[in-house]
């Protein structure tokens, strides 16, 4: 059954980085009565993720940057190692993933292909990630990549893909659009993984 919903009312609680709005809205119920619910929904727009890949040097592109809400959440560093990724602001996700990969990683690519896309927290975040693989080579590097200015300090890390796939295992990635590119490498055989 999909319910019928109606919203009420849409109430601004934030709006300093991103927007938090308060939704007060009627839900059918399984009697099929209506049922007024309040809940918060946090709007930061929707991204893009890349995973780049090298078949020939069976590596992989990821990047390693601070990022607050771990760190006050038990991460000691508060530094996490991710795929490329970025907001789509005004482009459409197969130009935001272009521009993000060159400015985050140095890569200029041009051939990129949609994976799938993903609320990756719908209980509380509007969020939609679309999720792409692409194949990148040396003579694609155009800069040092790193970020667009001096607040994003990202570093470019360029791993042997069963080196990455293990960091899962063991730990050292625990971002959830990274776990799930490495995954979806080694399920499509984009890479090969070798055990140790």
């Amino acid at each position: 059954m999909n319910p019928t919903v109606q919203i009420l009312q849409k109430e601004t609680l934030s709006n300093n980085w991103y927007t938090l709005y308060k939704y007060t809205y009627s839900i059918t119920g399984r009697d099929g009565q209506p049922l007024t619910q309040s809940r918060e929904a946090y709007d930061r727009g929707n991204g893009a993720t890349i995973l780049l890949y090298n078949k020939t040097a069976n590596t992989v592109i990821l990047t390693r940057q601070f990022r607050l809400p771990t760190f006050v959440n038990g991460n000691a560093t508060g530094m996490m190692v991710e795929t490329c990724a970025g907001l789509l602001d005004l482009d459409n996700p197969e130009d935001c993933i272009r521009r993000e990969t060159e400015e985050e990683t140095g890569y200029r690519i041009s051939d990129v292909r949609k994976v799938f896309e993903v609320y990756m927290s719908p209980g509380s975040v509007t969020e939609i990630l679309y999720f792409f693989v692409g194949e990148y080579s040396l003579d694609q590097k155009v800069n040092d990549g790193g970020g667009v200015d001096e607040h994003e300090n990202i570093d470019v890390m360029e791993l042997d893909f069963s080196e990455a796939y293990d960091m899962i295992g063991r730990g050292e990635i625990k971002d959830a659009k990274t776990i799930m590119l490495l995954q979806h490498a080694r399920i499509e055989n984009l890479l090969t993984y070798r055990t140790k």
